[in-house]
C-alpha cells in the first residue's frame, strides 16, 4: 500500500480537527470541507471509515522515520 507523506498527514489532521471545531458554526462551507477532508483522510490512509482513518494517520505519525520511509515489500 502506498502511505502519503507525513507532512500531507499532518495537514489532514489539522484541517479536520479545525473543521470539527467550526462544525456547527459555519454551515455548508465548513460541513463540504470536513466531508472533503474526512474522504481524503480515508483514502490517504486505506480506510473506509474517518474513525479508522483518523487512528492510522495518527500511528504512521507516531512511526520513527526510518521506518516509516523504509519501502514494503511483498514477500
Amino acid at each position: 500500500m502506498l502511505m502519503a507523506h507525513p507532512a500531507v498527514l499532518e495537514e489532514l489532521l489539522r484541517r479536520y480537527d479545525e473543521l470539527r471545531a467550526q462544525q456547527g458554526e459555519g454551515g455548508d462551507g465548513v460541513a463540504r470541507g470536513l466531508e472533503d477532508v474526512s474522504y481524503t483522510l480515508c483514502v490517504s490512509t486505506g480506510t473506509r471509515e474517518i474513525a479508522a482513518a483518523l487512528v492510522a494517520a495518527r500511528e504512521q505519525l507516531r512511526r520513527p522515520a526510518t521506518r516509516r520511509n523504509t519501502p514494503v515489500v511483498p514477500v
